[in-house]
């Protein structure tokens, strides 16, 4: 299955790549993952915006980019198909040369009580959330260059335990899993591999299906009294896409605003 893409860059496709850090962005078209897109190319990376469906998203995330004057291409993609993974990466070498940084933002919510819950739902999860993330993590270890990076994306509910998100909680316990063994497969390439897990963070996901009163008393959880931002997070990406942060390796970092 080849991706469909589209480019849009200030130095054109296949040009001014000899120095051009390169980062790949799953989810890159809304949300967290939009944000790293945006704070990544403004640190210079070319980046690739990996997005599943909405084309338009993903195009306005790429034309953020290259307004800017850096160079981004957007490239469709399931990430629990293995064959459109491997063409994502394909176009990374293509159009830049390379993968230095791979940020797998993309992920898939459900929320139900374990009682209530419906299996074909719980199924769906996993595949994004457990096979898509096995699925881009062997891209990233075959291809990411030595200095490189690989960032993951859990949920500070692995810790808190809140009630109806089992099936979410339960597939990014298993992404903080195998991000840890990532990091020790990878002995000896000088690539870091670590997992941001989020506390509640205001993005379309996050409000989705929730009162008023839900989001309040989130909100009220952190001792800093508020929702995290996409921007937020995607500080705590860049920091770790960074060489001032290539010494935190096999970790999961819970940028949560303290919230135990």
């Amino acid at each position: 299955m080849s991706p469909q893409t589209s480019l849009e860059s200030s130095t054109g496709a296949g040009q001014g790549t000899d120095h051009v850090r390169v980062a790949v962005v799953t989810g890159g078209s809304r949300g967290i993952g939009r944000e790293a897109v945006s704070r990544l190319a403004a640190d210079g990376f070319a980046v690739v915006v990996g997005f599943a469906g909405n084309r338009d998203l993903a195009e306005a995330a790429v034309k953020d980019v290259t307004a800017a004057g850096g160079r981004a291409v957007a490239v469709q993609a399931d990430v629990a198909d293995e064959h459109a993974v491997a063409a994502l990466f394909a176009t990374a070498e293509s159009e830049y040369g390379g993968v230095d940084v791979v940020v797998h933002a993309a992920g898939r919510a459900y929320l139900s009580s374990i009682a209530d819950l419906d299996l074909a739902e719980l199924d769906a999860v996993h595949r994004t959330n457990i096979r898509g993330t096995f699925v881009v993590a062997q891209q990233a270890a075959r291809t990411v260059r030595e200095g490189g990076a690989v960032i993951t994306f859990s949920t500070s509910v692995v810790g808190l335990a809140f009630p109806q998100y089992g099936p979410y909680s339960a597939s990014k316990g298993a992404v903080e899993a195998l991000t840890l063994i990532l990091a020790r497969e990878l002995r000896g390439r000088d690539i870091t591999v670590n997992a941001v897990a989020p506390g509640p963070t205001a993005t379309e996901l996050f409000f989705e299906g929730k009162d008023e009163e839900t989001i309040a008393r989130l909100a009220a959880q952190p001792p800093l009294e508020r929702l995290g931002t996409p921007a937020d997070i995607a500080e705590v990406v860049a920091f770790l896409a960074s060489p001032a942060g290539h010494w935190v390796n096999g970790q999961v970092i819970r940028a949560n605003g303290g919230i135990i």
